[in-house]
Formats: C-alpha cells, sequence, structure tokens
C-alpha cells in the first residue's frame, strides 16, 4: 500500500541522492564540533596574543554633531551663514537638505586639553580632564546616511536586516570568563531604543546563546526572568533537570545544534537568577564611585548604565553595548538645536565618561577594556534650515564623522586622521566603519577575516570582504 510522505521526510530518511548531497553542502561542519562541546560559551583561546579582554561599547544613537565636539572648523566658522559651495551638495545625498543649505558654524568654544593637546568642545569638560586617556578618530566614514541602515552597517556589518551584532562576533570567538552571566550584555539607557532595535545585537544566523542580553537598570534587571509565584528554586531546577532530559534526547534524535544552544540558554536564565541581581545591584559600590559617575540607583539614566558596564565587565562580561538616544539635532525644535539639544545630551553623558575611564583605570581594569564611544555618522557643515526653522540643526553626513577609543591596547593621547577645512569630507587617514570593526577585533585577539561561520553556503565575517586593521591606532 502507498504511504504518500512529506519532501521533508524524504529529504531526512534519504542516505543518498540529491537530498543529502545539498544537506552536506548546508551543513557547518563546525555545528558538530559545537555540539559535542558542553558549553558554547566557555572560553576560547583568541587568534593571537589579545590586549583587550572585554569591550564596552558607547553608542551615541542619532549621530552627535561632532563638529560642535571634536572637529573644530575656523574656517567654517568664518564662512558661516555663506551659501555652500555647489560641489558640496551638487548630486550628494541628504536626508532632508534642499536647496542651496547656508554654512553653520559652530556656536560653541573649544580648548586644547592634556599633554598631547586633544581639541574638544567646551560642551565636555569632564572628558577634557581624560584628554590623554583617549585616542580620537576624526577621520571616519560610511557607506549609509540614514540612521537604522548606519547603525546596522557599524554593529552587523551590513545595512540589511539578519546579520549578527558585533558583540555576537565577539562571543562567538571567545566566550565568556563568567559562566553565570550571558557574553554580551545590552544596556539602553534612554526611553527611545536605537532606530536598528533589537538587530543590533540580534545573533542572526550564529547560535542564538550568543545574542545580546538586554538588562536594565530600572526595575527587573531581566525581564520574565524571575520564578512566577508559587515556585521555589528547588522546583525550578527539577523542572529544567527534566526539560534538559528531554532536549538532549531530541538533539540525539534530530542532531539540530540549536536544541544545545536552547539547554544552554535555560540554564543560564536559571544562573542569572542570582547572579544578575547581584552584579545590577549598583548601591553596593562605595558613595563616592555613585558620585563620580552622576549614578542614581533605582533611576534609568545613563550615568547608572556607565556603572553597571564596569561592573560587568569587572565581572567577567566579554561586550557591553550601552545605547543612548536623542543625539539627532537637526533643528526643527529647541530640543533637537546643536546648542541647547546637544548640549542637553553632553550633560546627560560626559560626567559618566570620564568617570568610566577614570575608574578602570582606578581598578587597573582599563588596559584589558577597550572603549568605544561614537555614533553611525557625522552631519552636515551646512544649516538644515527644514521649513525656515529658526533654530540650529545639522543633517546627516556619512562622508566624515569622529569617534573615540581608550584603553584596551589603544594607542592613548594623539588624534588620528582629519577632515576638509569646513568638515564635510574625510580627507586624511580615512577609516571605514569595517576598518573599525576589524581594528576592535584584532584588540580583542581575533583576526576579522579568520573569525568565520559557514551559512547558507559561504564563510560570512563581521566585516564582510573589506576592512582592514587601523595600525596607527594601535599601542
Amino acid at each position: 500500500m502507498f504511504h504518500p510522505t512529506t519532501r521533508r521526510h524524504f529529504l531526512r530518511d534519504s542516505s543518498l541522492g540529491l537530498g543529502s548531497l545539498a544537506l552536506t553542502s548546508l551543513l557547518n561542519e563546525k555545528l558538530f564540533a559545537e555540539q559535542a562541546a558542553e558549553n558554547p560559551l566557555a572560553p576560547k583561546k583568541p587568534h593571537f596574543a589579545a590586549k583587550a579582554k572585554s569591550v564596552i561599547y558607547l553608542h551615541m544613537a542619532g549621530a552627535p554633531s561632532v563638529l560642535d565636539l571634536f572637529d573644530q572648523k575656523p574656517k567654517l566658522n568664518e564662512l558661516s551663514g555663506q551659501p555652500c559651495p555647489e560641489s558640496f551638495y551638487k548630486g550628494q545625498q541628504f536626508a532632508f537638505i534642499k536647496g542651496v543649505p547656508k554654512l553653520l558654524g559652530s556656536p560653541h568654544a573649544f580648548a586644547k586639553h592634556g599633554q598631547s593637546g586633544q581639541v574638544m568642545s567646551a560642551l565636555l569638560p569632564h572628558l577634557a580632564t581624560v584628554a590623554d586617556d583617549i585616542s580620537v578618530v576624526r577621520s571616519m566614514y560610511t557607506d549609509q546616511f540614514n540612521h537604522a541602515p548606519a547603525q546596522l552597517l557599524l554593529h552587523t556589518g551590513s545595512p540589511r536586516l539578519g546579520r549578527p551584532g558585533m558583540g555576537c562576533w565577539a562571543s562567538y570567538g571567545l566566550g565568556t570568563e563568567n559562566k553565570d552571566l550571558p557574553s554580551f550584555v545590552v544596556l539602553v539607557s534612554s526611553p527611545n531604543a536605537p532606530d536598528g532595535g533589537s538587530s543590533l545585537w540580534g545573533s542572526g544566523f550564529l547560535p542564538t546563546i550568543h545574542q545580546g542580553v538586554q538588562m536594565r537598570s530600572q526595575g527587573e534587571p531581566v525581564l520574565f526572568l524571575n520564578n512566577p509565584d508559587g515556585m521555589s528554586p528547588a522546583q525550578r531546577r527539577e523542572s529544567l533537570n527534566t526539560l534538559n532530559a528531554l532536549n538532549k534526547m531530541h538533539l540525539d534524535s534530530v542532531g539540530d545544534p540549536e536544541i544545545l544552544t536552547r539547554i544552554q540558554q535555560f540554564e543560564m536564565a536559571y544562573k542569572m537568577q542570582t547572579s544578575v541581581p547581584d552584579v545590577m545591584d549598583i548601591t553596593k559600590e562605595p558613595k563616592n564611585i555613585q558620585e563620580m559617575y552622576g549614578a542614581q540607583p533605582g533611576q534609568r539614566s545613563y550615568a547608572n548604565s556607565c556603572l553597571l558596564a564596569r561592573r560587568l565587565v569587572q565581572s567577567g562580561v566579554r561586550f557591553v553595548q550601552l545605547y543612548h538616544w536623542g543625539w539627532d539635532q537637526h533643528g526643527d525644535s529647541m530640543g533637537n538645536d546643536i546648542r541647547f539639544g546637544l548640549e542637553a545630551r553632553c550633560k546627560e553623558t560626559d560626567q559618566a565618561n570620564a568617570a568610566l575611564i577614570k575608574d578602570l583605570k582606578r581598578l587597573g581594569l582599563l588596559d584589558s577594556t577597550l572603549i568605544v564611544w561614537g555614533g553611525e555618522f557625522g552631519r552636515t557643515p551646512m544649516n538644515e534650515d527644514r521649513n525656515g526653522s529658526k533654530w540650529l540643526g545639522r543633517d546627516h553626513n556619512q562622508m566624515a564623522f569622529t569617534m573615540w577609543m581608550a584603553g584596551g591596547g589603544v594607542k592613548p593621547g594623539p588624534s588620528l586622521g582629519a577632515t576638509d577645512e569646513l568638515g564635510y569630507h574625510a580627507v586624511e587617514d580615512r577609516v571605514h566603519v569595517h576598518d573599525f570593526q576589524a581594528t576592535i577585533l584584532h584588540l580583542l585577539g581575533l583576526n576579522h577575516e579568520k573569525l568565520t561561520y559557514r551559512f547558507q553556503g559561504r564563510d560570512y565575517r563581521l566585516t564582510d570582504v573589506h576592512g582592514k586593521v587601523v595600525e596607527k591606532l594601535l599601542a
């Protein structure tokens, strides 16, 4: 008697033929090694000696106006209010600028700081006190001029959805040093999430054990982590043991490595029930340390998140990503003005940024912790003047922006790169976002060309087929 079968069951049961050949071509031999591994988050050896053991990435979502923070342009101030040269806007892509824009100098004063003579705006008085500990890259550029694609490119290596975040790659390549905490933690300190959403820290095609775990500085540190009312820790442990046994039977039957990931996620969640409340409790920090950051226990704030980031890397977390939204100063309102809105964002973040550097240095952790600060692109040297607005603002600029790094094997003090006299194009020691990604991985001891994962028949990496390490940034 004929029994119909589905295509899925046919391919599963075929030992020879097209089904097995296709399946073999798609399978990643690394998956079997991961399946055999007892813990996919166990510490792994880097490709070579690492300068940094962990990363704290401070992403200023919306893209700060670095022309008003780090990239002083006297010529731009001199020509402020005059029509922009045609060569600057003809054939260029803008998000909002129309017609012939006018140049806009910075309303903020600049000065040199430290022995290195780092140039910074008066909006950053606290960061100025650690000027000799940071390296400022003024020649960054990207391929994208809208927020979500630019954030995705910066953090996942592609402007499209579906790729793993940078922290996921670090977790995949190195694991974690604390078996009771995730290897990749995400903190969102502002009311709004970044435009790229959770895809910025999603695991993409990597095993989901490597995806970023979002924690909070207010309320429950991790949502849906606690046991429901009436369930004791002993009962939770017993139910997990039963569930793990069933999952292992399923794993032996079908060999799907994602089942192993599921087992590890359940175990991690169980461990986090006790480890997370402890590490997220900033009231355990001395009062003077809380005041140094400007932290307020129990509140959602950037200062709290920076202090939590330090506690997390101190506890062995590999990668901490902090997102702070609100830097999109287009000049269409007072809160979005480069005089007022930008100043407000700096007041929220400047003290904590400097405190993070000083605190890691005090604890002897700065040399092994890489700090990265920046947005997804830059801002134009022209006033956006949207609908004749009286407020001052700048449109998106993918051709030049600034980021800074500290600790973790970065050469402190000097600056790298330069823009033209109006701050529109990066013209010296240009650094593409893929170069920046390659450099971060290099400082973690990872070769960006060798950190690959086979998916859909090809090897993928964070930097795609691009990127080169910026040797001038290395100590």
